[in-house]
């Protein structure tokens, strides 16, 4: 076995937030005991945002007073503003066992930062400084995503240098973990590869995680790129869920049974049961009232006569 990764589940925020039919608390919660299940240890449960702007995410205090106490599983809420990481903050005073980390974005480009937060690449890296820190204060692990990292639905290409910069400044912020989101989708393994190296370079020893949706079915191979180049962590929604309100065209998340088929596959260890993922993907598209994008929920593992075919 090579290095393990870890996988971040966002099937319960990312993989919903764009959904037009709105899924239960109950359903939420039923979805998040699924992954707990399956082997995830890390979930992004909610995003505390405008429920006028985002509506699936208006019951995000309902979602974690209710989250499942399972050892060794951290759950993670996204947090656009200081009022969002103050809900966050909130949370682990209220019922239940509340967040154990605080996800802040800072967007890669002025035109698509301003449409999604209100906000411009230096108002958003001031904001993000004052969130880290009040996070941080507070007891959360404080991380951060920068989004349109390798291209903006609405300025094009974003230079790899701007990204480095943002990243470095991030860190220098007390950025806990940092984040690359190919938010579009349009990333390519050669760009994934050379960008993550130069983050991973700049910040030392702050890991690297990477966002990757597969608008053009690259996510998987983007995802092998980043893992060349060192990143270790990987987002993932089951079912190849999701979606961004805010930038069109945008695609589902990388499929985590995606991610696990290849990195078992390669040898790669990442603590989740593929047969355990395909069977909640088969629960949760009732629930949703059709099939999940995902190609690996589909067709399930490599298995021939009713044996497994080994790597």
């Amino acid at each position: 076995m090579t290095d393990a990764i870890q996988i971040v589940e966002v099937a319960p925020r990312d993989g919903l937030q764009n959904e037009k039919t709105l899924v239960e608390t109950n359903d939420k919660l039923a979805l998040i005991n699924r992954l707990v299940a399956m082997g995830a240890t890390r979930i992004e449960v909610a995003s505390f945002v405008n429920p006028r702007r985002v509506p699936q995410m208006a019951d995000a205090e309902a979602v974690v007073a209710g989250l499942p106490d399972a050892p060794g599983v951290r759950y993670i809420g996204l947090c656009l503003n200081e009022r969002g990481v103050d809900r966050a903050i909130a949370s682990r005073e209220g019922p239940g066992r509340g967040l154990d980390e605080a996800g802040c974005v800072l967007v890669a480009s002025d035109q698509f930062g301003i449409i999604n937060q209100g906000q411009n690449i230096e108002q958003g890296i001031a904001a993000n400084t004052i969130m880290l820190a009040r996070a941080k204060a507070a007891g959360l692990f404080a991380q951060v995503t920068i989004s349109a990292a390798f291209g903006c639905p609405y300025e094009g290409q974003v230079p790899a240098s701007r990204i480095v910069e943002l990243a470095g400044r991030m860190a220098e912020a007390g950025a806990q973990e940092i984040a690359l989101a190919d938010t579009i989708g349009v990333g390519v393994p050669s760009q994934v590869h050379d960008l993550t190296a130069a983050v991973i370079e700049k910040v030392g020893v702050i890991p690297v995680r990477l966002h990757l949706h597969d608008t053009r079915g690259l996510a998987p191979a983007n995802a092998w790129a980043a893992y060349q180049a060192g990143a270790r962590v990987f987002d993932s929604a089951l079912g190849g869920l999701g979606g961004c309100p805010f930038a069109p065209g945008a695609a589902g998340n990388v499929g985590t049974e995606e991610l696990v088929y290849m990195f078992a596959r390669s040898g790669v260890e990442c603590g989740i049961s593929l047969d355990a993922a395909v069977e909640a993907n088969r629960w949760f598209a009732e629930i949703m009232g059709r099939a999940l994008p995902s190609r690996v929920g589909k067709s399930g593992d490599f298995i021939i006569k009713g044996e497994r075919v080994s790597s």
